[in-house]
């Protein structure tokens, strides 16, 4: 258990610094497109088109670790359920041949 632990504890910290990263790149979007000017809904939507397109290239790394994490974790679920339908499978022969 151990392991698993520390596994998920590395996942949840990737997860919340590639979170933070982009909460960080949306302010400084923000930031830089309220010194050129922009000012109400065009300032947010700049931003986050900015932001968007920033966190797109500047944290690639980080949005494969994650993806690469939840599907291994999908993969063990799918093995973990095709395992349990088997078990009910065979319990429910064991019941029809009683």
């Amino acid at each position: 258990m151990l392991v698993l632990t520390s596994y998920a504890g590395a996942v949840m910290r990737v997860t919340l610094a590639y979170a933070s990263a982009r909460i960080l790149l949306l302010v400084v979007s923000v930031i830089l497109l309220y010194v050129v000017g922009a000012r109400g809904l065009l300032l947010l939507a700049l931003a986050f088109v900015a932001s968007g397109i920033a966190s797109y290239v500047l944290l690639s790394r980080q949005r494969d670790v994650i993806s690469r994490a939840l599907a291994a974790r999908v993969g063990r679920g799918r093995g973990r359920l095709a395992e349990f339908r088997t078990r009910i499978d065979e319990g429910a022969r064991a019941e029809d041949d009683d």
